[in-house]
């Protein structure tokens, strides 16, 4: 016998897809405030027709956050977690609509996170198709500045994990079809020297090369790669100098480092600390300042694990196997996690080559994963009685 919740999504598989066709048709970089906008317009009318509370807050110059609540009659406060900015300037989707190919769906934002999204509001729609209520609240968070560092939503984040008992975010799967159960904290520095500018072929000797400079500590970072296990440390930028023949008296670079403790990455920033200190050309001096927040690290405690199985066995029931992985990228997942909720990341459905022309989800995957989430929600609620 088909499970309820699989015919429930099969039916309404052709709605699931025009209505991703139509979210995908809406161009929302994190810094297109309109397009955003129209995402939290759309998710929000979706939102209450399903019977949440809706609570919109509204932002200046970003896009809008979108905070929904549906009230139950049992246990347990679960936080469905998602974005609605994407990595693609505006014009995007009308070059790359949504289209099918075999057994991929492509377009701007497909992957992340947009089949995500919607997979939480049919996850939703299938339990109240059920009559199911016995969760206490089911939370809605989509917020409009994911994807980039500056942000304004992070207290927002954090306040409405730290009062959920769950958190599940709407990332898609990996490739190979894991959840997330681990992240890797994330720490971006910049780095800026400043020498003496001078006249590179009448007197060279007179100037101070901050390119140079910093050269030389390009290639001591690199080493500081697996000074602990998995730590990775990317020189991602460096510029400087403005013409070949004056010695360069500004130069700066940006650093990226990971870790997938908050330990280790206090380490590795001790220890990058620790070789700017060091003078590599006389008379350059160094600045070295944080960008953005960054992201804390996620890591698989034991509630997690919990959740974990929980997931497992979940997928059993619905005849597919599912694996917790590590993932080296920042997600909103991790800053939840950090004010002590458990969260399980990539529920969404299975997708790669993110922020690529070639994103995608598999169109397969559409089903069972959403199916997999509402019966998480449901074997979530359900603990909370026990």
């Amino acid at each position: 016998m088909t499970d309820p919740i699989v015919s429930f999504l099969e039916e309404r598989l052709d709605a699931y897809l025009e209505d991703l066709r139509t979210l995908v048709g809406i161009d929302s970089s994190s810094f297109d405030k309109a397009g955003l906008d129209a995402v939290s317009d759309w998710l929000g009318e979706r939102l209450q027709s399903l019977g949440f509370a809706v609570e919109r807050f509204e932002q200046e110059a970003s896009g809008d956050d979108l905070l929904a609540t549906l009230e139950g009659r049992g246990h347990g406060h679960i936080l469905l977690l998602g974005h609605s900015d994407t990595v693609f300037p505006k014009g995007t989707a009308a070059e790359r609509p949504m289209k099918i190919q075999g057994d991929r769906v492509l377009g701007p934002g497909v992957c992340d996170m947009k089949a995500g999204l919607l997979s939480g509001l049919y996850a939703v729609a299938a339990l109240r198709e059920m009559g199911f209520d016995d969760f206490r609240r089911i939370s809605y968070l989509c917020v409009s500045d994911e994807e980039i560092e500056q942000r304004h939503s992070h207290d927002l984040v954090r306040r409405v994990g730290r009062q959920a008992d769950a958190a599940l975010s709407l990332e898609a799967a990996r490739s190979n079809g894991d959840i997330v159960t681990a992240r890797k904290g994330v720490r971006w520095l910049l780095v800026e020297a400043f020498g003496r500018a001078a006249h590179a072929g009448v007197e060279p000797e007179k100037g101070r090369n901050a390119v140079v400079a910093l050269a030389h500590h390009v290639l001591a970072l690199s080493e500081l790669n697996g000074l602990r296990p998995d730590v990775t440390v990317n020189v991602g930028t460096i510029r400087g100098g403005s013409v070949p023949n004056v010695v360069p008296d500004y130069a700066q670079m940006q650093v990226d480092l990971r870790a997938f403790s908050d330990e280790d990455l206090k380490a590795v920033t001790e220890a990058v600390q620790a070789q700017l200190l060091r003078e590599t050309v006389p008379d350059v001096q160094l600045r070295i300042s944080q960008l953005g927040l960054g992201s804390p690290s996620m890591p698989r405690t034991a509630a997690v694990a919990s959740l974990e199985r929980l997931a497992r066995q979940a997928a059993q029931e619905l005849g597919f196997e599912v694996r917790g992985a590590q993932s080296g990228g920042g997600s909103d997942a991790a800053v939840v996690a950090e004010e002590g909720t458990p969260v399980l990341d990539g529920l969404g459905p299975i997708g790669g080559l993110d922020h690529g022309p070639d994103e995608y989800i598999e169109l397969s995957s559409i089903v069972p994963r959403t199916a997999l989430l509402a019966k998480l929600i449901m074997a979530i609620a359900r603990r909370g009685r026990e």
